[in-house]
């Protein structure tokens, strides 16, 4: 391994470790990520001969530096394109979720969730969000759930509870549908995974993943829910009418539900999708503005999509920015791939294992390289683990998408919540990791009961 592999393997392990430490360092989490993907990218340009060739042998090295320097930026802004895909498609839904919100959309919603009972709530929370995850992205959902979660519980500490069984519901409903989470998506569209596969056979396992969790944490809920009603926030965002209210809702989050189809009609990256709706929402919003001029009310224009998109949370674009940048450098130098495969060999083959260890390595580095690497080294084979729908694929679709709620920066929906909602590294480590991880591994055993006695075969 050369010095500069090991220069940028530690520059983001010392990076993680603050961001880890943020409620210590007093450093803003987004800061360190972006020296992280700068310093990383920086040392990789140092010499890109020693790693350009590695990844990439199809590239032209006669004209030595010159060539592999043109090609090293080129393969940076190929990266930061895949970013900013995942950066437009957050933008564009918290927007969404924040118009909604700030217009009354989601106070009927709130009107149906209420319950009296912290665990008759938590355990509505953790369903709703287990299954509207599977229709939408885990990281769009966690962002409505926190939203209506702030109209219904005043108590800090109770929220950060049930912000963290969003979190590992989110996860675990995004695991077994083809579409609810980014790297299901890539297993699908790779042919390694098939939808109906996909649902039969880790539906259980997620939903164990999350049930053990919610079995756990209800015990941190006592009593009855303080009354949050207010009607001086009601009539805030009550200039519109019911009617209004629901079409708003129905445009914004019926809009999110959307995008998956309209990925599948037009091949297009889902941020398009995001794009479209928002740009649905806002001129939906406009009229309904324009309306309420016309009749003399001209105290709305805060509410209006121009003033609401100052609201969005910056630092949490720019972390995304940071981490998934650096983590890029890790997989144009080749750590990620020696890394999967030493697991192999370690292992020997045991893909119970195997996927375990992925699975926990998605909680501190992003699990779509994770699975992008393995994808690379296993080719998909006519029977056995590695056939379509075999055990490695499934597995690898349920440890990749649920082993990432062990840690609060482990997956897209924490890294949003722990923004919305402020919460530490540090408490999440301490009150929530033990947790979501036995819910991981009984959902591991539960796959095996599964693929041993009930589906022996690949479908």
């Amino acid at each position: 391994m050369s010095t500069l592999t090991i220069a940028i393997i530690a520059i983001f392990v010392l990076g993680y470790m603050l961001i880890a430490t943020e409620s210590l360092v007093k450093i803003d989490k987004a800061a360190i990520a972006l020296l992280m993907f700068v310093f990383c990218w920086t040392l990789y340009m140092v010499d890109p001969a020693q790693f350009v060739p590695l990844m990439h042998p199809e590239a032209l090295i006669s004209d030595a530096e010159h060539g592999l320097t043109k090609f090293g930026n080129s393969i940076i802004i190929e990266h930061l394109g895949d970013t900013s895909t995942t950066l437009f498609f957050l933008m564009g839904a918290m927007t969404i979720v924040e118009i909604v919100d700030q217009n009354g959309g989601f106070n009927w919603v709130k009107d149906v969730m209420k319950a009296k009972s912290k665990k008759n709530l938590m355990w509505r929370i953790a369903f709703m969000t287990f299954f509207l995850s599977a229709i939408l992205d885990n990281l769009t959902t966690s962002i409505v759930m926190i939203m209506i979660l702030r109209k219904l519980v005043r108590d800090k500490n109770d929220r950060m509870i049930y912000a963290s069984l969003v979190i590992i519901a989110a996860n675990s409903g995004g695991a077994f549908s083809p579409i609810g989470d980014v790297t299901t998506i890539m297993l699908w569209n790779a042919g390694s995974v098939t939808a109906a596969g996909v649902i039969e056979e880790i539906f259980i396992p997620s939903l164990v993943s999350m049930i053990i969790p919610g079995l756990i944490i209800q015990n941190m809920l006592k009593g009855n829910i303080e009354t949050v009603d207010n009607d001086g926030e009601t009539e805030d965002v009550g200039e519109f009418g019911r009617k209004q209210r629901i079409t708003i809702f129905a445009v914004g989050v019926g809009g999110l539900c959307f995008v998956p189809i309209f990925k599948s009609i037009t091949h297009l990256p889902p941020f398009v999708g995001i794009l479209l709706v928002l740009g649905v929402l806002w001129t939906v919003t406009e009229l309904f503005y324009r309306h309420l001029h016309r009749q003399g009310n001209g105290e709305t224009f805060s509410k209006r999509v121009t003033s609401i998109m100052r609201r969005i949370d910056m630092s949490t674009i720019l972390f995304f920015l940071g981490i998934l940048m650096a983590v890029a450098c890790l997989q144009e130098i080749g750590v990620l791939t020696k890394l999967g495969g030493s697991l192999n060999v370690v292992f020997n083959e045991n893909h119970y294992a195997v996927t375990g260890i992925i699975g926990v390595l998605s909680s501190i580095v992003d699990n779509v390289p994770l699975v992008a690497g393995s994808m690379g080294m296993y080719p998909i084979q006519a029977t056995g683990d590695m056939a379509v729908d075999g055990i490695f694929w499934q597995l690898l679709a349920y440890c990749a998408g649920v082993g990432g709620s062990m840690l609060i920066i482990g997956s897209a929906a924490g890294v949003v919540v722990m923004g919305l909602e402020k919460i530490t590294f540090g408490w999440y480590m301490k009150k929530i990791t033990w947790i979501a991880f036995l819910g991981y591994i009984a959902g591991i055993l539960s796959y095996y009961v599964i693929r041993t006695f009930i589906f022996t075969t690949p479908l």
